[in-house]
C-alpha cells in the first residue's frame, strides 16, 4: 500500500498541468469564443464574429487588448491545481493497483492491457473533472466576457454566480464536463503510454519520445472530445437567475394607482422564471445541430487540436523531467 499512497504523481501532475496551461491559454480563449458564437437561441452570441482561430486571436487582441486572451487564467490555474493533480495522480495510482493485482499486463504478450489502461484513465478523468467543475465554469465565463475581466476578477465572478444562480450554478455543465474528461483521458493517456512504449527502442526514454507520443495522443483526443466540449461550453455559459431583485421601495409603491400597477408589473417580470436556452446535454446537442448544422459540434476544433498538441507536449515533458526526482 506504500506505492498507492505515493503523493509524487499527484504533485508532479498538478505542477506539469499548470505549466502547460500558462503556455497554451490564449489558444483556449479563442476556442471558447468560437464555440459560443452563432447560437440561434442566444441572441447575445448569435453573431459570427470570428472566422477562425487566427481571426479570433487578432480581433480579441486589437479590440480588447492582449490581456483579454488571458481572461480566466486564474480559475484555469486553480482548475489545473485540482483537476490536473487528481487526474494524473489517480490514473497512475490506479495503474499501480492494477499492476499489483495482475490486471494491467497481458499474460500472453506482457504488454499493458488497452482496456485496463482506458478504464483507469476514464475513472480518473471523470472524478477529477467533476470535483473541479466550479473552476471550469469561472474560466468559461471570464473567457467569453473578456472585456469585463478587467473589472470582474475571480472572486467577483464567483460571487456573481453564487448570488444569482446558487451552488448549482457552479456545477453547470458537470455532466458533459465529466464525459469530456473521461473521453480525453480514455484516449489520451493510454495512447501516450502505448506510443511511448513502442517508440522506446527508437528514441529511448528521452524528450523526442515524449514529444512524438504526446502529439499523436492529442489528435485522437481532439477528434473524440470536441463535440462534447462545444456542448459543455454552451451549458456553462448560459445563466439562470433565480434570485428576485426588488428595486422599488415600499414608499414608492404607495404613491398612485399607476405607480402600483407599474410596480406590480415590474414585480411580476422580476419574479417570473428565466428559461434556460438548453435544458441539458442532449437538448443542447439537438438544438445546436438543428439550428446550426452538424459541423457546429466541431466549432473550435482547430484551436482545440492546436492547443492540445503543445499542452500535452509541455505537460508530458515537464512530468517526465519531474519524475527524474523519484
Amino acid at each position: 500500500m506504500g506505492e498507492i499512497r505515493d503523493w509524487r504523481p499527484f504533485v508532479y501532475g498538478g505542477m506539469a498541468s499548470i505549466m502547460a496551461e500558462f503556455g497554451t491559454f490564449p489558444i483556449d480563449t479563442t476556442k471558447t469564443r468560437l464555440q459560443v458564437q452563432g447560437q440561434k437561441l442566444d441572441r447575445s452570441h448569435s453573431e459570427l464574429r470570428y472566422r477562425g482561430m487566427m481571426d479570433a486571436f487578432v480581433k480579441i487582441s486589437r479590440q480588447e487588448g492582449v490581456k483579454a486572451l488571458y481572461s480566466g487564467i486564474w480559475p484555469a490555474v486553480l482548475r489545473q491545481a485540482t483537476y490536473g493533480t487528481i487526474k494524473f495522480g489517480t490514473y497512475y495510482t490506479l495503474k499501480t493497483m492494477a499492476t499489483d493485482r495482475g490486471w494491467l499486463h497481458d499474460k500472453a504478450t506482457g504488454n499493458e492491457s488497452v482496456w485496463c489502461n482506458a478504464a483507469c484513465a476514464t475513472m480518473a478523468g471523470a472524478i477529477s473533472s467533476a470535483i473541479a467543475n466550479p473552476t471550469d465554469v469561472l474560466k468559461v465565463r471570464m473567457q467569453v466576457h473578456g472585456k469585463g475581466a478587467k473589472d470582474a476578477g475571480l472572486v467577483r465572478c464567483f460571487r456573481e454566480i453564487y448570488v444569482h444562480e446558487g451552488v448549482r450554478g457552479l456545477w453547470r455543465g458537470v455532466g458533459p464536463t465529466a464525459q469530456r474528461a473521461a473521453v480525453i483521458a480514455a484516449v489520451e493517456l493510454p495512447v501516450y503510454d502505448f506510443c511511448k512504449l513502442h517508440l522506446m527502442e527508437t528514441f529511448g526514454d528521452q524528450v523526442a519520445n515524449h514529444f512524438l507520443s504526446s502529439f499523436i495522443a492529442s489528435l485522437g483526443s481532439a477528434i473524440a472530445s470536441t463535440p462534447i466540449d462545444v456542448i459543455r461550453t454552451r451549458l456553462m455559459n448560459q445563466r439562470h437567475v433565480h434570485r428576485l431583485e426588488h428595486s422599488i421601495s415600499p414608499a414608492a409603491t404607495a404613491t398612485t394607482t399607476t405607480a402600483s400597477a407599474t410596480s406590480a408589473a415590474t414585480h411580476h417580470a422580476a419574479s417570473s422564471p428565466v428559461r434556460l436556452y438548453y435544458t441539458g446535454s442532449v437538448d443542447c446537442a439537438v438544438q445546436t445541430v438543428r439550428n446550426e448544422g452538424f459541423r457546429a459540434l466541431y466549432k473550435g476544433f482547430i484551436p482545440t487540436w492546436v492547443r492540445m498538441g503543445p499542452w500535452n507536449i509541455i505537460f508530458f515533458i515537464t512530468y517526465e523531467q519531474l519524475k527524474q526526482f523519484y
